[in-house]
């Protein structure tokens, strides 16, 4: 039997079990009261405001908190117990170090000096990111809307959630480096300098130059903001995205249809999810964010545009 036949008699085969398990299980109807956005849905625990903003606790505080003590915490721990001779946790830490040294501040983005100046920041950023992505793929009893009892206490039930899944948290990160990147520009070369760099060298030998500098000039400003939309949005995209597709394929689609049979396929599509996303996005969009913030750094300081 050829390898295609064989592909063809497994799909033929997983149809029938669906069907028999249908058939036997039946379908519950349309779920209309489950909500799968509740799921990110952020209710305070703990209301804190301070005259107009709002410092409220709830789960994504939480995630950020635990994201940044292990971000310290593990640096901390790894940098007080070093050896000549490493262990497979050193030998780990030190492939991460290399990973951040060479390849997202290395010369192709930075020259040494900002590297040496910046590489505390952009590795903390890496790292806090990547850890508060991989929190996201750890089920934690954060579930206020739905409880468990244990011994008579009304504990919330396990979720998984990633704060990177929220905007205003990818936003806040992404201004971070907004900011930074403008004010480095403008130490090195001054303000009306920095802005001269937006343009591309040799306008002032063209004889249209002054229709040409005006229109250059602002779409430079738009890509400006636009780099802040494009960095925030691809993190918490990514994350969001690949939550909800383990939240629907891990059940989600069942209680909305009312099909129980449809979990024989969905359950294991979500394992598979859940694998890709934990052992290649929580790192790629963690290496992606930093890198960028590398490269704007860069290219604010370097000496032509």
């Amino acid at each position: 039997m050829s390898r295609r036949a064989k592909v063809w008699v497994g799909v033929a085969l997983g149809l029938a079990l669906l069907v028999a398990l249908a058939a036997l299980f039946g379908s519950h109807g349309m779920n209309t009261e489950y909500q799968p956005q509740n799921e990110f849905k952020l209710d305070d625990w703990v209301k804190l405001k301070i005259g107009p903003i709002d410092m409220s606790i709830n789960k994504a505080v939480l995630y950020l908190f635990l994201a940044a003590v292990l971000t310290v915490g593990t640096m901390i721990y790894i940098a007080r117990r070093m050896t000549q001779r490493p262990n497979r946790v050193q030998t780990a830490v030190e492939a991460i170090y290399g990973l951040m040294r060479d390849n997202i501040t290395g010369p192709n983005n930075l020259d040494r000096k900002m590297a040496l100046k910046w590489f505390p920041f952009i590795g903390a950023l890496f790292l806090f990111i990547w850890y508060s992505n991989l929190l996201g793929y750890i089920p934690l009893p954060v579930n206020t809307e739905e409880t468990f009892n244990v011994f008579g206490v009304n504990v919330p039930a396990f979720q998984i959630y990633a704060a990177t899944a929220n905007i205003s948290v990818t936003l806040m990160l992404t201004l971070m480096v907004w900011f930074s990147y403008h004010v480095e520009g403008i130490r090195r070369k001054g303000f009306v300098g920095y802005l001269k760099s937006w343009l591309p060298g040799g306008l002032e030998n063209v004889p249209a130059r002054f229709i040409l500098i005006p229109g250059i000039f602002a779409i430079e400003v738009i890509s400006q903001f636009v780099r802040v939309i494009s960095l925030s949005v691809r993190l918490f995209a990514n994350i969001l995205a690949g939550h909800l597709l383990i939240l629907f394929m891990g059940g989600g689609l069942v209680v909305l249809l009312g099909i129980a049979a449809l979990g024989v396929v969905t359950l294991p599509i979500a394992v598979i999810f859940f694998l890709f996303e934990v052992v290649l996005i929580a790192t790629l969009q963690a290496f992606i964010f930093a890198t960028l913030t590398a490269i704007y750094l860069g290219g604010a300081v370097a000496e032509s545009h």
